[in-house]
Formats: C-alpha cells, structure tokens, sequence
C-alpha cells in the first residue's frame, strides 16, 4: 500500500535518519523523499510503500507518533487513496458549481 509520510518541525541532527530507522525496522520501501530547511524549519515529504495492509498501517502509524513525541516534530501517514480522493474533490469543476449554487440558494432562501 503505498502512503505519503510529512514531517514537519525544528530542524534538528538526525531527523531524517530516525525516521528512516523506523521505516525500515518496519520493513517499509521509500520510493521518494524531498526535504527541505527554512529558517530553522525543516519539512520532509515522503512517498512509501508498506508490505502489509490493514493493521500493519495501523501499527506504522502508532510507531510514528510515538517517534513523533520522542524527537520533538509532526509526523503524519496517510493513504494515497485517502491524499488522493480529497485532491480530486477539492480540484473538481463540479464540486465549485455545486459549491456556488448552495450559497446561491442559501442566499437567496435569506434575501426573501
């Protein structure tokens, strides 16, 4: 199953190192990794893929906020079905026509 993971938070020595520790400990596959460091800021995004589906996600995710409160930043998982179902409504023409019309009609229910 593939999953996207961010971190975000103070940049600090070894963010990237322990995160990927754990990634591997879990026997999950980095496909792509793009960090960067702003004004003492660091952002990492990631593209992975996990063996196992279902409770392994479950227990991936566990192991990730825990390592999250240990190293001090936010770290999140999610599925790219999930990341990328809420792209396509977000970017859909029809979700904004639809969107319009209601506070049209919204409006209109208020004006008469």
């Amino acid at each position: 199953m593939k999953s996207i993971i961010t971190v975000v938070g103070r940049d600090q020595v070894g963010l990237i190192a322990s995160v990927c520790r754990l990634l591997a400990e879990k026997d999950v596959n980095v496909f792509y990794i793009d960090q960067s460091i702003k004004e003492g800021y660091f952002n990492m995004f990631m593209i992975v893929r996990l063996k196992d589906q279902g409770s392994n996600f479950k227990a991936i995710s566990d192991s990730l906020n825990k390592l999250s409160k240990e190293i001090g930043v936010e770290i999140t998982i999610q599925r790219t079905e999930l990341f990328d179902e809420m792209y396509k409504i977000s970017r859909s023409g029809l979700w904004f026509v639809q969107m319009m019309f209601l506070k049209l009609k919204v409006w209109l229910s208020i004006k008469i």
